[in-house]
């Protein structure tokens, strides 16, 4: 597979010369590699429409030039069908240790808020909307289809979806990242950059704020500052309640794209440990949703 792509990246047009391509560790949706071409350093992103995750290449390929306009993403250099090319930012990508330290967390808030009302500004054509518990619902079929191995989780599973879905109305509009690992936050050391638009889409805010929350395991007063710093006013209970049902939905789609991968995805990655770790979290989750 490798050499595939290695075949597929040095036949490319693009480059000035000859190149050094180097796969780069870390992705577990797409083959990332860094490019040396002369003095330049690139990106490559390389991977196909993957509709079992509803990734639509032309939707990366405008949510990425449109942050790039918003001054949130490295530029988009080249693009063709399976292959996206932006410049390479000599940075540190984040980890959860790094995000849950309050400095950082307040450098990343006006980060996300760009993601949220700069990127509109700037989008051009058709974009997706990603809504979550349409996504959850689509995870059940394709897992039913694929005779998963976690087919008598999903009754269950989307029962808690129907009732998370009610809780998390009603809800604001903004375009979401939709994604927010630790390693998709950039640090120049100057800047950060928010990378991987692979799911952007119009989404609730409260579905961001709670991925962040989530994959970086934010303190429950981190939580509070988190959507009183977004919102600029005090948390209501109405609040909380929609947030924590949000929250709990993202811990429940990121449970079942890893649920998907097992039966879908050829990358090298150990997707079953990563759906346990994630039904664990999303259980953990619900019960204080439950509880709020």
């Amino acid at each position: 597979m490798s050499a595939n792509y290695l075949e597929q990246l040095h036949s490319l047009d693009f480059w000035s010369g000859t190149i050094e391509a180097t796969e780069l560790s870390g992705g577990i949706t797409n083959v990332n590699y860094l490019v040396q071409d002369g003095a330049r350093k690139y990106v490559a992103r390389l991977g196909n429409d993957i509709p079992e995750h509803q990734v639509m290449r032309f939707n990366e390929l405008a949510a990425s030039r449109a942050a790039h306009a918003a001054g949130i993403s490295p530029a988009v250099r080249h693009s063709e069908p399976g292959v996206l090319i932006l410049d390479y930012v000599e940075s540190q990508t984040l980890a959860a240790d790094d995000v849950q330290d309050q400095a950082m967390l307040e450098r990343i808030l006006p980060l996300v808020k760009a993601c949220h009302h700069e990127i509109p500004k700037h989008v051009r054509g058709p974009v997706l909307t990603f809504w979550v518990f349409h996504v959850v619902r689509d995870y059940a079929a394709t897992l039913l289809e694929g005779g998963s191995s976690h087919v008598s989780l999903l009754a269950e599973l989307l029962s808690y979806a129907d009732r998370l879905e009610r809780a998390s109305s009603p809800i604001d509009l903004v375009f979401g990242h939709n994604d927010l690992l630790p390693a998709n936050f950039l640090d120049d050391g100057t800047r950060l950059w928010l990378i991987d638009w692979d799911y952007a889409g119009f989404n609730s805010p409260l579905f961001d704020l709670g991925g962040l929350a989530s994959n970086n395991q934010l303190s429950q007063a981190q939580e509070t500052w988190l959507l009183e710093a977004y919102f600029e006013q005090p948390v209501t209970a109405e609040l909380l309640h929609r947030y924590s049902a949000m929250k709990c939905a993202s811990l429940l789609r990121e449970t079942m794209w890893s649920m998907v991968s097992e039966i879908h995805s050829d990358l090298e990655f150990d997707y079953p440990a990563y759906t346990a770790e994630n039904l664990e979290g999303f259980r953990a989750s619900y019960e204080l949703f439950l509880q709020s």
